[in-house]
């Protein structure tokens, strides 16, 4: 059933458009691989000021309003351009193991993302301004920066799987 579907979506007009226009399709690459490079480096900022390891003079709240709204932005352009890239090849890309791999790692950081938030965060008023936050802090920046670099491996790696024909 789920393949069906799979088959049908790449067979919207959209899809073959993407998938049998070059210039659509690396156009899309070229914005999702800088989208995604952007949502690394910028979460790395915050991720190292977790870690303790840089930017140990700003405040982390500070810090995280600064950087995280261009870190959103960068995923939801991420989100779109890869969505528009699997729909060029679903059928393709749902029976990729790698591909499989990249969205489990991106739901784990997700997790790691509501933990810190709901949780972690909460007692930021006690570390925000210490070099060091405290290891739960740091195990969430640990996390996060080892997820994303994770991502843009098998990303890089599904889209080396999946070529377009």
């Amino acid at each position: 059933m789920l393949t069906a579907l799979m088959e049908w979506l790449q067979a919207t007009s959209l899809a073959v458009f993407i998938h049998q226009t070059k210039w659509a399709f690396t156009t899309i690459e070229v914005i999702h691989v800088i989208a995604i490079l952007t949502v690394i480096g910028s979460i790395a900022i915050v991720d190292l000021r977790l870690l303790g390891i840089a930017s140990t003079r700003r405040p982390f709240t500070q810090l995280a309003k600064d950087v995280l709204p261009l870190t959103w932005t960068a995923f939801v352009l991420a989100a779109a351009t890869g969505s528009l890239l699997f729909l060029s090849q679903a059928a393709a890309y749902f029976t990729t193991t790698t591909f499989w791999v990249k969205m489990s790692i991106m739901a784990l950081a997700g997790i790691n993302m509501l933990v810190f938030e709901l949780i972690t965060v909460r007692g930021v008023q006690d570390w925000d301004l210490k070099p060091t936050p405290p290891a739960q802090a740091r195990l969430a920046g640990g996390i996060s920066i080892t997820c994303w670099l994770l991502i843009f491996v098998f990303g890089r790696w599904t889209g080396f799987t999946v070529l377009p024909q």
